[in-house]
């Protein structure tokens, strides 16, 4: 009888330990991929009986269609910056490896989308290695190597990453001081590893 007492005690023990072997180990082995639209209609008011996704048609199909305006110079207000109809790319770099292992590709864009739209981050052509509970970050130092530096700089936590691979967007809330923004961080939070980083800079730069 205690024989089986102890069989039922370790194989209690055994379930919990396999599972959180396998939420850590298996996105090791795995890909998921997510390609999203670049978000035309980005925080747009959806009229009633339409999806976002009708409304982000739409829009692309006005850009598409649209004919090729008559471009004037419009005089500047003191002070003012000129308003942008169309998403402008603030800030932008490429992912890179954060050591042999942990390896990442693909470009990242933060683009204005108006006054009205905000801001939101595009990861393109992206691939990073997979891991548990991956998270997008904004950090305020250029390509922060470890957790300390991280830490140390500070930074912003975007979302938990859609997919390690694909092109996918991230809304950037309104509170963010894109000024202080240097590089985006694809971080693992379990493990507190950092899996690669994109430094940031203005695209003219």
């Amino acid at each position: 009888m205690i024989r089986y007492v102890i069989i039922a005690i370790v194989i209690l023990a055994i379930i919990p330990v396999g599972w959180l072997a396998w939420y850590l180990l298996s996105p090791l082995v795995s890909t998921t991929t997510v390609n999203e639209e670049f978000p035309l209609a980005a925080r747009a008011a959806v009229p009633q009986g339409m999806t976002m996704a009708q409304v982000e048609a739409v829009m692309q199909e006005a850009v598409e269609a649209a004919p090729s305006p008559v471009v004037e110079a419009m005089p500047e207000l003191p002070g003012r910056a000129a308003p942008s109809a169309m998403p402008v790319a603030r800030l932008a770099g490429s992912f890179e490896d954060a050591d042999a292992f942990h390896r990442g590709s693909g470009t990242a864009t933060i683009y204005d989308l108006g006054a009205e739209g905000g801001s939101v981050l595009r990861l393109e052509d992206f691939r990073v290695t997979n891991g548990p509970d991956l998270r997008v970050l904004l950090a305020n130092i250029p390509n922060p190597s470890d957790r300390s530096r991280l830490n140390a700089g500070g930074y912003e936590e975007l979302a938990r990453l859609k997919g390690n691979a694909g092109s996918q967007n991230y809304d950037i809330p309104d509170s963010v001081n894109l000024d202080e923004i240097r590089s985006v961080v694809i971080y693992c939070r379990p493990f507190q590893v950092v899996f690669s980083v994109a430094t940031l800079t203005p695209p003219d730069a």
